[in-house]
């Protein structure tokens, strides 16, 4: 089935869906009661996720347009590694004459030898080398356009549980422009939500579906407020960390369900206010001395150390799985650029533009950890989304076996050079081994 959710678990039989009394009965239901539903459905969304990309693993013979037969070589508990590259001229422009000969690999500082090479321009790709074989039991979308070497790979993920209620309509216009300057005809793209929007859309060329997308999408971050009223420990909102868990979960499903897919950049679209787990520490401490009366905080009860060691523990796996499944996170904060929080919000503005640029940090590594762009603090999404569709449209795939065998060694370094004089290159620079279980 191409959607599955449906409207939002909170909703039932209640009033209709968006309307302002719906929202309002919403609103006024305490945090924890909503978000003790919503942990409810994400226990659903590992298995959803894979039924999302499964329709994704494209076979490798599908892909290409034009490859050389498969060698007799015997290859035992050695995996094919690709990776993309963007060469670019000392102009800025995509070079789309390279031959596999004009690139050199090197992991670990020892040169590697090309196995697969393709070149996709314009979306469409050209591609000769050594065709590994397909992973058992992928299948092809249905509906699948004629030309059978174009299209790319997105998959949208639209964190709704980190976007506040008031940037619902700022979010379905971001939406709706991914749809008209990003994701163009011929495309595979799927959908999926990490909180009570109830997004799900396999993979498809269908570009209904973004439109069907487009009108379920409703944010139910945490506002300011919200975070200073929430109940608290030391080391932070236990439900503010507890969604950033979900949402990190839900991307890391998401990459290595991508893993299937070889020959392809692919991208994942990543739409958030970003993460920080331990919010207004200081206004919450004050607001807590104000009830109690008491002005002095126990240092020793502070425990951020550990909230903070939690998002960087998430945020380096992700990175890694994206590495290890060569896809690229392009991250977009739907905020735009932003002088202070809303004026019916009990926050100080240089506490609140602290807490933002915190966000957006956590939104950047995902991006630059990954090869990818993050389009933060910017309100011209345009320009951005046109960049994305650049990088995604012009790039280079190149895959080998490594000859090194020792799986000890997790972490590998990458680097590809050009021989073609001017020619800058632009690729992942790293990537690191599943661990032996």
């Amino acid at each position: 089935m191409d959607e599955l959710g449906g409207d939002s678990p909170l909703r039932g039989s209640q009033p209709a869906p968006g309307s302002r009394l719906e929202r309002k009965a919403e609103l006024s239901r305490p945090a924890s009661k909503v978000w003790e539903e919503t942990v409810r459905a994400s226990r659903l969304r590992t298995p959803l996720v894979s039924a999302l990309v499964a329709g994704a693993g494209l076979p490798l013979a599908a892909q290409t347009s034009s490859q050389a037969p498969q060698t007799d070589r015997i290859r035992v508990g050695v995996e094919l590694i690709t990776t993309t590259a963007t060469v670019r001229d000392a102009r800025g422009q995509f070079i789309a004459s390279l031959r596999p000969d004009e690139f050199e690999i090197y992991e670990d500082g020892v040169k590697q030898s090309l196995v697969t090479f393709s070149l996709t321009q314009g979306g469409r790709t050209f591609s000769r080398g050594e065709t590994p074989q397909p992973s058992p039991g992928i299948i092809m979308p249905a509906a699948r356009p004629p030309a059978a070497g174009e299209g790319r790979v997105f998959l949208i993920f639209i964190d709704d549980s980190h976007l506040e209620p008031g940037q619902t309509a700022r979010v379905r216009d971001l939406f709706r422009r991914i749809g008209r300057r990003l994701v163009h005809q011929g495309d595979l793209f799927g959908i999926l939500s990490s909180g009570t929007s109830s997004i799900a859309v396999n993979m498809t060329y269908d570009r209904r579906r973004l439109d069907e997308a487009e009108r379920k999408i409703m944010g139910t971050g945490l506002t300011p407020r919200d975070i200073l009223e929430t109940p608290t420990g030391g080391d932070g909102p236990a439900e503010v960390r507890h969604r950033a868990h979900v949402a990190f979960s839900t991307a890391y499903d998401i990459v290595n369900q991508l893993a299937e897919i070889r020959d392809r950049r692919k991208a994942l679209i990543y739409i958030s206010n970003g993460y920080d787990l331990n919010p207004f520490a200081e206004a919450r401490e004050q607001r807590a001395a104000d009830r109690t009366g008491d002005e002095t905080v126990d240092p020793f009860a502070k425990q951020t150390a550990f909230s903070e060691a939690d998002l960087v523990s998430q945020l380096s796996e992700l990175t890694r799985a994206a590495s290890r499944a060569n896809v690229a996170i392009f991250t977009i904060d739907p905020r735009g650029l932003t002088a202070g929080s809303d004026i019916s919000q009990p926050i100080d503005p240089v506490v609140y533009q602290r807490h933002v640029s915190k966000t957006q940090d956590t939104l950047r590594v995902l991006a630059e950890q990954t090869g990818g762009r993050a389009i933060v603090n910017r309100n011209d999404f345009d320009k951005g989304l046109d960049l994305i569709d650049a990088e995604t449209s012009d790039y280079y795939v190149l895959g080998y076996y490594s000859s090194n065998p020792d799986r000890t060694k997790r972490r590998r370094t990458i680097e590809i050079k050009v021989t073609r004089p001017g020619a800058r290159v632009q690729h992942r620079t790293e990537y690191v081994l599943k661990p032996q279980r």
